[in-house]
């Protein structure tokens, strides 16, 4: 049982601005309250529809400890599950994807449609009706062509989010688009870490010098560029070229399009694309980055050539999964259009560089003389608002006795 009364403590001792106390970054039942009270009620970034190319295609994945399943049906709708069968509880698909005409749990072979509707459970008596027996269902919504996914009864509005961050998405046509890699990375860190440090760049300048060639590391807050008019500059060829920048934002989400380092036309080493067939060709592909973050979990980047997603996953206390995607146009041939090494090399790179700051920043985030310290308003400013939206979201469930 989580010990809510020390969880409530815990976040009354937090000053503002800044740094949460240490038991949220290492308490066992600081972990079990953020998935009961943070991942178990937000929406969650799980991929893009594209990962289900066709009807009877499934795809399983993990929000923090627990096991969910997308399919598309045979009339091409998409549903989400939780992966458990309704007989004993075993998971229906390891996490992955496949495709079937149906489901078939494992255990006793009880299959499911891609619907969800229990088709066939043999052996069970005249009286077992079949009809309240099939698979649970999670909230599932697409927005501009990625799949976001809720655990909650009541979900966090989603309707602001989609209506002002789709017209942003739109020009890069995810339709268009296949997975051509995705990778996981092992932090041995709470993923509250993993998160701060991906919601700033007051590291990137040294700690990340291939990302530091096409990213703006000097920007701040929502790529603010002080006196540098770049941004203004960019946003009014982005006008002409007839694709809307923002930011927009909401409670839980936020984005816009930004303009990379001069002589850069996508995030890459040498500043050119990494794939030839473009998934936006306008601008003459020369239109900087589309990033959108959602709470608790996620950034991603679309360029004119590639997609770009990063999400956490936790998995205890101390240890949490970096997935991260890339998508490219499904015209592309590997080999010819572009190299998987290319395609990756800059965020594999970036990846592995903060696995090491985490783990670092989790040693002394463990030390008997660790305080939270202040976070820079004009560095930190994303990850400040990281942080106050996970203080906030989680003492509006302590004080509406959510558990």
């Amino acid at each position: 049982m989580i010990d809510f009364d020390k969880i409530a403590g815990l976040f009354d001792a937090r000053r503002p601005g800044h740094g949460l106390p240490q038991g949220l970054y290492n308490d066992p039942d600081a972990f079990a309250f953020d998935m009961q009270a943070i991942f178990g009620r937000s929406w969650i970034m799980a991929g893009f529809e594209v990962e289900l190319p066709k009807s009877g295609a499934w795809m399983a994945v993990m929000i923090g400890p627990w096991p969910v399943l997308i399919t598309r049906d045979r009339n091409g709708d998409i549903h989400a599950f939780h992966n458990t069968c309704r007989h004993r509880g075993a998971q229906l698909c390891q996490p992955g994807k496949g495709s079937a005409p149906r489901l078939v749990c494992p255990y006793h072979r009880w299959t499911y449609e891609l619907s969800g509707e229990l088709a066939s459970a043999t052996r069970m008596p005249e009286s077992f009706d079949r009809t309240a027996h099939g698979l649970t269902p999670v909230h599932v919504e697409s927005v501009g062509g990625a799949l976001y996914v809720c655990l909650a009864d009541s979900p966090p509005p989603i309707a602001d989010f989609k209506r002002k961050f789709e017209p942003l998405m739109a020009p890069h046509n995810l339709a268009d688009a296949k997975l051509a890699f995705e990778s996981v990375i092992v932090d041995r860190a709470n993923w509250k870490l993993a998160m701060e440090n991906a919601r700033e760049c007051y590291h990137c300048a040294t700690g990340h010098p291939e990302l530091a060639r096409s990213f703006p590391v000097g920007m701040s807050a929502h790529f603010d560029f002080g006196e540098d008019r770049s941004q203004e500059v960019f946003a009014a060829r982005m006008a002409s070229a007839g694709l809307p920048v923002g930011p927009v934002e909401g409670d839980w989400w936020q984005a816009i399009r930004f303009t990379l380092n001069e002589g850069y036309r996508s995030m890459s080493m040498d500043g050119e694309h990494n794939v030839k067939k473009l998934m936006c060709p306008a601008g003459d592909g020369d239109i900087g980055s589309l990033r959108w973050s959602v709470e608790p979990h996620a950034f991603a980047h679309a360029t004119a050539d590639e997609v770009f997603m990063f999400s956490v996953v936790p998995v205890s206390p101390r240890e949490t999964h970096i997935v991260s995607k890339w998508l490219v146009h499904k015209d592309a041939v590997e080999g010819v259009d572009y190299r998987l090494d290319d395609l990756t090399h800059l965020w594999t790179a970036t990846n592995i560089q903060d696995r090491a700051l985490v783990e670092n920043n989790q040693v002394g985030v463990d030390s008997p003389g660790y305080r939270p310290g202040p976070y820079s308003p004009d560095a930190e400013a994303l990850a400040l608002r990281f942080v106050d939206w996970y203080c906030d979201t989680a003492q509006t469930y302590l004080r509406e006795g959510g558990h």
